[in-house]
Parts: C-alpha cells; structure tokens; sequence
C-alpha cells in the first residue's frame, strides 16, 4: 500500500522535474537571447519567444517549496537553513531575470539596454546552477548532527557531486533553450538557435553520460540500470533529432533528457529525504519528517482537485500561443512594431511580430 508521505514525495519530485523541464528553456533563452540575436529586434524576438511561459513556469519552483514545506517541514527546514545564502542568490536572480525582461524596452540607451541584457543572462545562468547544486547536495550528503542542524558552511555546499549536477543542469537548460528557440522563432534567430543547438549537443552529451556515470557512484548498485539507459538514449536522440532539424521531437527528446537527469536525484534520493554526511543515523527519510496524517489527507484531496486544473491550464496556454515568433521593424523606445509594419496579435513581453 501506497503511503501518503511516499505519494506527497512523488508529488514534490513531479514539481520539481516539472519545474525543470518548463522553466529549462526560459532559462536556456535568458542565457542565449543575446547570441542568436544580433541586434535589438531579434533579441526582442527571442525574449517574446518564452512571453506568454515563464513566469507561469516559475509557480511550479513555489509549489515545490511549498510541498516540501507542508508535506515534511523537517525536511523543509533542514534544506532550507542549510541552503539559505544560496537559496537567496536564486532569488535574487529571479527577480534580475524577471524585470530585466519588463525594464530593457523603457529606454533607447545602449548602455541601459546592456546592462539588462546581462542582468537576464547572470539570472537565467545562476538560477539552474544553484538549484542544481542544492538538489545534488541532498543526495550527495550534507554535514547535519542529530538535532537535524546544519553545522557546516555555505563552502561546504559546494560538493563534487552538487557542483557537476549545476553544471549538467546550467548546460541542458542553455541546449533546451535552444532547442525551443529553433522550434518558436523564425528565419535568421530560427538558424542560428539550430546551430547554437547543435554545438551544445556535445556538451549535453558529455554532462549526461557523466551525470549518470557519477549518480551510480554515489547511490552504490542500487540506482536503476534502466533509467540511467533511459538518460543515455534520450540524450542521444535529442542530439540526432537536433540534427536532423526534427524540432519538434528535439524539443520532446530534450524534456525527457532534463526529466530524466532531475527525476535520478529523487529517485537514488528515496526513502531518504536529506542524507547526512555526518552519520548516516541522521539522515531525513520521508517517514521521520513527515507532516501529520491528517494534513496529508487534507494536502492530497486539495491536490487531486487542483493539480489536473493547473496542467490542463497551461496545456492550453501553449496550445494558444503555439505560433513561431518573428522579429520586425521595432520603435527604438518601445520596441512595439513600428507604425509601417503591419502589427499582429502578439503575447510576448516586449512585442516582436508572431508569424
């Protein structure tokens, strides 16, 4: 039988793979909005590309935190004091990301504009390597005593394992950034995402095989064969479909890389919540950190109502604004569409033409 603190562990891996896998491209488009766009219209072009997706993306980062919160506050309150400097850079790098995406068009300055096009890029990089490193460290091992404290540093954070986890997750974001980009852009932002797409191929390769090759050693023989050759394949595929110029399934195949990647932590993670480095006695499993009984009762008929809401939601929001984005004539203040350029129904942030 199925236990309530086992379903709500599912739930929180399911909010935080889903997080990865939505806001993984916004993040890859913060980081490469400025390399496939060579000027401002194209720039704008790429941004409005993720309009209508990347704040909505970030609500699946507060579910998670919150499930972790009301489903096993001691795991909650562990994770979070051990990672609170780091979990404050995140956020700070958030909100850089988000009002550089609303403050770039207010003024025509070279120099305001520059400056926000790297405070989106320093967000979108931080962002996916910091939570990676956290989300590393959980299964990797963090020096906690048997008061369930935290008695190392913010330096003691950065592990081997946490390290190359940020790094794999920082590279699959940039590659399903540009994925995405090849699939929702068109004409010169639409090539050079394809060939900015291919040559992170590599790179993903590279952090994929190491990824699984490095999970496997730190859970033991444990760690499902099949889901390591599950990364491996979707991986590989990803990298022909890139090739290929299949868009479509590349962005698909490149989803379940980073579901796969993200999904490995909880899975070599289960039953334990938070392993301890110190003593293994300590460790935060999901039956001693739990919430009451009763308040996961409460939490799963919630769920059960809301969650299929919330996805079929947002299944409809990317069916609406399915149509590739494409750069025009822009007013060098606004860079709304210029008056002599027809002007379409648009949903981005800073209003490139949809074709």
């Amino acid at each position: 039988m199925l236990h309530l603190h086992t379903l709500w562990f599912v739930v929180i891996a399911f909010f935080w793979t889903g997080f990865f896998v939505l806001e993984g491209f916004d993040f890859g488009v913060g980081m490469l909005h400025a390399v496939v766009g060579r000027d401002e219209c194209e720039r704008t072009a790429a941004i409005d590309a993720i309009g209508p997706f990347w704040d909505a993306n970030e609500v699946w980062l507060v579910v998670a935190g919150a499930g972790m919160f009301a489903a096993f506050p001691g795991w909650y309150a562990t994770a979070f004091s051990a990672l609170y400097l780091a979990l404050l850079i995140v956020l700070a790098a958030l909100m850089l990301r988000g009002v550089s995406f609303e403050f770039r068009s207010k003024l025509s300055g070279a120099r305001w504009r520059r400056s926000w096009r790297w405070a989106a890029i320093t967000g979108s990089a931080l962002a996916p390597l910091l939570l990676g490193i956290g989300l590393g460290d959980l299964l990797n091992g963090l020096p906690v005593n048997s008061s369930r404290d935290y008695t190392g540093n913010f330096f003691d954070l950065f592990t081997g394992y946490g390290i190359w986890t940020g790094v794999t997750l920082l590279v699959l974001s940039a590659w399903h950034g540009a994925i995405f980009l090849s699939l929702k852009t068109t004409g010169p932002v639409r090539e050079r995402s394809h060939a900015v797409a291919g040559t992170l191929a590599w790179g993903g390769i590279a952090m994929v095989f190491g990824f699984t090759a490095y999970t496997r050693a730190v859970v033991g023989p444990g760690f499902p064969s099949t889901l390591m050759a599950l990364a491996v394949l979707a991986v590989l595929a990803a990298a022909y479909l890139v090739y290929s110029r299949h868009e479509g399934w590349a962005f698909a195949a490149s989803a379940l890389v980073m579901a796969t990647v993200v999904g490995s932590i909880f899975i070599g993670l289960y039953p334990n919540l938070l392993v301890s480095s110190t003593n293994a006695a300590y460790n935060l499993t999901v039956s001693n950190s739990s919430s009451a009984g009763y308040a996961l009762t409460v939490m799963t008929i919630v769920a059960v109502i809301f969650v299929p809401v919330v996805l079929l939601y947002e299944t409809w929001s990317y069916h609406v604004f399915r149509a590739r984005v494409s750069s025009g004539p822009v007013d060098p203040i606004s860079t709304r569409p210029a008056e002599s350029a027809p002007v379409e129904p648009r949903a981005g942030i800073t209003g490139a033409r949809r074709g």
